[in-house]
C-alpha cells in the first residue's frame, strides 16, 4: 500500500514521470526544479538538467533557492556564460523540454508572470519573465506545473509573458514559432494536454479522488475533457520517499528560506 500523500506530492510526482532519461531540460526554479530532480533521482538518472545561470548537467543534492545558488554550479558538469546558454544551447535547438511554472495561465497555456491588473497601474507586480519567454519559444516542448485555482487559471490573462498556444489552433506557427509549445500541464488535480486541433488544454488524466466538479470549481473557463480520461497512478512508496528526502535535505540546508 502507498502511504498517504498530499496533492502537491501527487502533482510533483506526476510531472516528474513525464520526463525521460534522454531529455535535456531547461529547469525553472520552484516546483519545476523539484519535479526535474525527482525524475533524475528515480527513473531518469541520465537526464540532463540545465538552469538559466548557465549550469549544464547539474546534479544538485538540495533544491536551489534561485538560479544563482552555488549548489547548481558546484554539481554541474560545466558552467557557461548566460549569452552562450541562450544563444548556443537554447536558441540553437539543443534543449528538448522547458519546464515552467507561472502565476496565471489561460486555456491555451499562455503564462503571466508580469502583472495582475492594468500594466501601468497593476494590482500586483509579479517577478517578471526572466528567461521564460525565450524558453517557451525555443525548447522542443514545454511542460508546465501549477497548483490549480480560479485566481491562477483565468479566462483572460492581464498580460502574456510567455507564449503558449496563443489564440489556439495554428497560432504559434503563424507567428513563425516552430517548436511544439506546451504539451503537458500538470496540476494538483489533474493533467491537461492540448487538443490536437484547437490546442485548448484538455483534461487527459484525473488524480485519484478528484472529481470533475472540483476541477471546474478551480478553473476560470469551461473545462473540456479528452475522449478517454485516465486516472493518474498514485505515487509509489519509492517516489514519495525520494521526494520527501529531497525536501528534507533542502530544509536542512536552507532553513526557513526553503
Amino acid at each position: 500500500m502507498t502511504s498517504k500523500y498530499t496533492p502537491n506530492e501527487m502533482m510533483t510526482i506526476a510531472a516528474a514521470r513525464a520526463l525521460k532519461n534522454e531529455d535535456v531540460v531547461f529547469v525553472g526554479i520552484g516546483m519545476p526544479s523539484a519535479a526535474s530532480n525527482l525524475a533524475r533521482l528515480t527513473h531518469a538518472p541520465a537526464i540532463t538538467l540545465i538552469y538559466e545561470s548557465g549550469t549544464l548537467a547539474t546534479k544538485p543534492s538540495v533544491l536551489p533557492l534561485s538560479i544563482g545558488d552555488g549548489e547548481l554550479c558546484e554539481t554541474a558538469l560545466t558552467t557557461v556564460s548566460v549569452p552562450e546558454m541562450f544563444r548556443y544551447w537554447l536558441q540553437g535547438g539543443r534543449i528538448t523540454v522547458g519546464f515552467l511554472g507561472g502565476a496565471q495561465i489561460d486555456r491555451f497555456a499562455n503564462l503571466n508572470t508580469t502583472v495582475v491588473g492594468p500594466y501601468a497601474k497593476p494590482k500586483v507586480r509579479l517577478p517578471g519573465g526572466g528567461g521564460a519567454p525565450e524558453i517557451a519559444n525555443s525548447c522542443g516542448e514545454i511542460f508546465i506545473i501549477m497548483a490549480q485555482g480560479k485566481r491562477s487559471f483565468v479566462d483572460k490573462l492581464d498580460f502574456i509573458t510567455s507564449l503558449g498556444h496563443g489564440e489556439g489552433g495554428d497560432h504559434r506557427s503563424r507567428l513563425g514559432v516552430k517548436t511544439k509549445g506546451p504539451t503537458r500541464l500538470v496540476t494538483d488535480l489533474c493533467i491537461f494536454e492540448p487538443d490536437p486541433r484547437s490546442k485548448e488544454m484538455t483534461v487527459a488524466a484525473i488524480h485519484p479522488g478528484v472529481t470533475r466538479e472540483k476541477i471546474q470549481e478551480n478553473t476560470g473557463w469551461p473545462v473540456r475533457y479528452a475522449d478517454k480520461v485516465a486516472e493518474t497512478s498514485p505515487p509509489t512508496a519509492r517516489e514519495l520517499e525520494v521526494l520527501r528526502e529531497l525536501h528534507a535535505r533542502t530544509a536542512r540546508a536552507h532553513g526557513e528560506a526553503a
